[in-house]
């Protein structure tokens, strides 16, 4: 029998927590926190797949709760949870580690293919299997060797690293911020411009000389590689 793997759903709402458990029981283990101190506890002693959490929590905000998990070093696909629908909250959540924004109500269709796209390529997937492969794009994490559609693609060091970081999160929106912390490890004074300017040169490389386009402009936040969305149709929670 092959291991499930594990996820962690931070929420003090038990209605949520046992209909989301039962969504993903069959293909999942779950962990419930009803607090945020108690989720940021879990995610030091336990590797996940994914954390769902939500904004709302009775000791510190999720918000907090999603800085803190980032701060730790933990690089778990994190997926809030909210009735904010503000541009602004999504933004600053974003900008805060979370790498997807659901907001309710939704349907359990739409959740369970939320948690798929975020654990399809999963850092902790890539370090077990060196290539992450996106439709007919390969990166390859030890060679550090770029193909698509087998054609050999020649990528400068900060164009690797950014490629990675939309990979890792594929069919999810990473903000300028992110990807400026990833290729540039954290460093402060990017230029927003920066940022910008090496999508362009990526996007002439991955994506011109072909039909198809993977990179796509997510405006006001930030990029997006494309992934293929499942979609079905089930009861909403609020």
């Amino acid at each position: 029998m092959l291991d499930m793997g594990r996820l962690l759903i931070i929420d003090d709402d038990r209605g949520i927590t046992t209909a989301l458990s039962e969504a993903l029981s069959s293909s999942y283990e779950i962990d419930i926190a009803s607090n945020g101190k108690t989720g940021i506890y879990k995610t030091d002693q336990q590797n996940y797949q994914a954390i769902v959490l939500d904004l709302n929590l009775p000791d510190i905000s999720g918000l907090v709760v999603c800085q803190q998990i980032r701060e730790r070093g933990v690089t778990t696909p994190l997926l809030i949870l909210s009735g904010e629908s503000k541009v602004l909250t999504k933004i600053n959540l974003l900008d805060a580690g979370a790498n997807d924004y659901l907001t309710k109500p939704f349907s359990l269709g739409e959740f369970k293919a939320r948690i798929r796209s975020l654990t399809r390529s999963t850092p902790s997937e890539s370090l077990t299997k060196s290539s992450v492969i996106i439709d007919d794009l390969e990166l390859n994490t030890v060679t550090r060797e770029v193909t698509r559609g087998g054609m050999p693609l020649e990528l400068r060091r900060k164009e690797f690293a950014m490629l990675e970081c939309l990979m890792l999160n594929a069919g999810n929106v990473v903000t300028r911020r992110a990807l400026s912390r990833y290729a540039w490890h954290g460093e402060e004074d990017i230029w927003t411009n920066t940022i910008d300017v090496h999508i362009k040169h990526l996007r002439d490389k991955v994506d011109k000389p072909f039909n198809s386009k993977l990179i796509k402009t997510i405006h006001g936040i930030g990029y997006k590689l494309d992934a293929l969305a499942v979609r079905e149709t089930e009861p909403c929670l609020t």
